[in-house]
């Protein structure tokens, strides 16, 4: 089978970047591609907090157009290394200083989306055209990732079809629905499209603009990050609107896991951890616990489970329903179980605020505002359970890695969480993690205490549950495989 070209558009990729699980999956499966013999590249922001001193620059500026403006960017070499044998992956970086030269990626605490956005991921996606131009490099796929990078469809068939990106197939990945680009049509003329290609861009939704509509509207392949999710976004309750127009494509529409580097997330040989364990020996992961419980601040206690979570502080996460001074769960759950709970996260100040509130008045609740790549090991490998109620999940990453990790997950049944996760069941002691069959305040309570119970009662079933969980494998080259598929389906059409 020929080698791919395929170029990465996107606005996250570990470790220069990230805001969520987004920033994971692109660069683990630009990796898992790359093992598979492609030549893969990536093209993201140069935001204020990427240090250029590491990087290379390109000799010279490259000139982007969008409509009758010409802007000027200086571009960046760098490298994501390959943590196994071979060359790693090269990462260019788009520096301009007025639009990318800013403390966060899509905004701020203070002002949670620039109000700039479409202007600012326009340049991002009309650079990718200009810079392979540059490198006189055409790639066979562009691979554009959400809502950030949605517009190099729309470019590509409109603006590009004559051009050596002909031949060029689009993809868009949909990692998470919920986020979509939504703006005032004053946006519109920065985007640099012809007005008379407006209707046809797919772009107008309502009296606004939806840039991941447009993406959706004239991609050649669209993926979203797990089976279950690619049903469910078809639907009125999780398609955020857009579920007419993907049962309408849904020919074009695949649902693929996302896959977890083992060279990464590995208990038996991470860097991160002061004690490694595996499921033949699972004594060192009681040490793991007891340094998580010092570093969250917590009583170094053995009779009690310890539940993490690492997690964005947001509603889709399940925090309102954990959270809200008057419905929500998380203090009957701190007062009434014997447990510890290990939360790592940041997002929604309010959020962010009431956990502090808790923390201050729950010594069985730890908590750390921010993230810290280690902590999140730690996290994964001292927890007894790992709490995930969200109340849509596209893939998910963190309950696989806390099954690598031999971390029960309590989880809701939903998108990836039920592609990953296989229910408990006493009659036959197998499964290997809890669900929560909607995500209500008291369902979250009921999953935590039948996890709770079983701690306390049948710790040999735990530790059998621990053992089956640890080995489920999510392989990045299974989740290469799939994409290579997508992508020759896309470039026969």
């Amino acid at each position: 089978m020929s080698s791919l070209k395929i170029l990465m558009i996107c606005s996250e990729a570990i470790p220069f970047a990230k805001a969520g699980g987004l920033g994971d999956a692109v660069s683990a499966l630009s990796l898992g591609l790359k093992r598979l013999g492609h030549d893969v590249r990536l093209l993201l922001p140069r935001y204020g907090f990427i240090d250029i001193t590491t990087l290379k620059p390109l000799p010279d500026p490259l000139g982007v157009p969008l409509g009758t403006q010409q802007l000027w960017t200086a571009v960046y070499r760098g490298e994501l290394p390959n943590n196994q044998d071979g060359d790693g992956i090269g990462v260019y970086f788009l520096d301009h200083r007025r639009l990318f030269d800013r403390a966060g990626i899509y905004g701020t605490p203070e002002q949670p989306d620039f109000h700039d956005n479409p202007q600012r991921y326009a340049l991002l996606c009309r650079a990718a055209f200009q810079l392979c131009r540059a490198l006189h490099w055409i790639p066979d796929i562009l691979h554009a990732h959400d809502w950030p990078a949605a517009l190099v469809p729309v470019y590509n068939r409109l603006l590009e079809a004559d051009s050596e990106f002909s031949f060029s197939a689009s993809v868009l990945s949909i990692h998470n629905i919920g986020y979509q680009g939504i703006a005032d049509t004053t946006h519109l003329p920065p985007l640099g499209l012809p007005a008379e290609r407006i209707a046809e861009s797919g772009l107008l939704f309502g009296n606004r603009i939806n840039l991941l509509k447009g993406g959706i509207s004239c991609a050649d392949a669209l993926v979203t990050v797990s089976p279950q999710h690619a049903k469910e976004i078809t639907t009125p309750e999780h398609g955020f609107g857009l579920d007419g127009l993907l049962r309408a494509r849904h020919a074009r529409l695949t649902g693929i896991i996302n896959g977890t580097d083992d060279n990464i997330w590995d208990p038996q040989t991470d860097p991160l951890l002061a004690h490694n364990y595996g499921p033949d020996d699972l004594s060192n992961k009681a040490r793991a616990k007891r340094t998580l419980q010092l570093e969250m601040g917590l009583a170094p206690l053995d009779d009690v489970p310890l539940i993490g979570m690492v997690s964005r502080l947001v509603a889709q996460k399940g925090f309102h329903e954990l959270c809200d001074p008057r419905r929500g769960i998380l203090p009957r759950i701190l007062e009434v179980l014997p447990l510890q709970l290990a939360i790592m996260g940041s997002g929604d100040p309010l959020l962010e605020q009431r956990l502090r509130d808790l923390a201050r008045s729950y010594p069985n609740l730890g908590l750390n505002i921010g993230y810290r790549e280690q902590l999140a090991h730690q996290v994964q490998a001292g927890s007894d359970f790992f709490l995930m109620p969200s109340r849509y999940e596209p893939c998910g990453l963190n309950q696989m890695y806390a099954l690598r990790y031999g971390t029960i997950p309590i989880v809701s049944r939903t998108g990836g969480l039920a592609d990953t996760v296989d229910e408990f069941n006493p009659a036959n002691d197998s499964g290997t993690g809890f669900f929560i069959d909607y995500p209500s305040p008291w369902l979250i309570f009921d999953a935590v205490s039948r996890a709770v119970r079983l701690w306390h009662n049948d710790p040999a079933a735990v530790v059998r549950m621990r053992r089956r969980a640890m080995q489920r494998r999510f392989p990045l080259a299974d989740t290469a495989r799939a994409y290579l598929s997508v992508y020759r389906q896309a470039l026969s059409e």
